[in-house]
């Protein structure tokens, strides 16, 4: 297969990650330990979030014309990218905890619903709860006053049960 033909089945995999993806976020995992990746890998292998490292060359054609082109002009020194499908912020709060414990992982920029975010913009978006987390949040609001609704209902009834007699 010649050379061009391999970077082509390169270029392709991205596309077909970027087509499904919800959220890009690039980071330079320089300087983490074997063990410190690995763990990384598993925490967001189980969360759904594809993390591999592509040359900056290969992203660079495969973001071309997608949501994800703003990217292109972080593309500079070693990036590794994680791919979110289902919660945008998933990939990105995983690496930005993992970021706190070990300094040698930095965020570089990423794309989240198709808005571009720098490195500082990216730790902003992953210290937002996921998806879950919010709904229940609203659910557990809404649940709080309808039983204290449906006590004073209660004690009112209970009252009028009390006068009837």
């Amino acid at each position: 297969m010649a050379k061009i033909e391999q970077k082509q089945v390169v270029v392709n995999e991205i596309k077909e990650k970027l087509e499904r993806a919800t959220s890009v976020v690039m980071v330079d995992a320089r300087g983490l330990t074997v063990e410190q990746d690995t763990v990384l890998r598993k925490k967001l292998r189980e969360a759904g979030v594809d993390y591999k490292v592509y040359k900056n060359t290969m992203v660079h054609f495969a973001i071309q014309g997608t949501q994800f082109e703003g990217l292109d002009q972080y593309l500079e020194g070693p990036s590794t990218f994680a791919f979110s499908y289902e919660d945008a912020t998933a990939g990105a709060s995983i690496l930005n905890a993992t970021a706190k414990d070990v300094k040698a992982l930095e965020f570089k920029a990423g794309v989240v619903e198709g808005v571009v975010y720098d490195a500082a913009g990216m730790k902003v978006v992953a210290d937002i709860p996921s998806r879950e987390v919010l709904l229940s949040k609203l659910l557990g609001s809404f649940k709080s006053p309808m039983s204290s609704f449906a006590r004073v209902i209660d004690q009112i009834a209970k009252k009028g049960e009390g006068a009837a007699e």
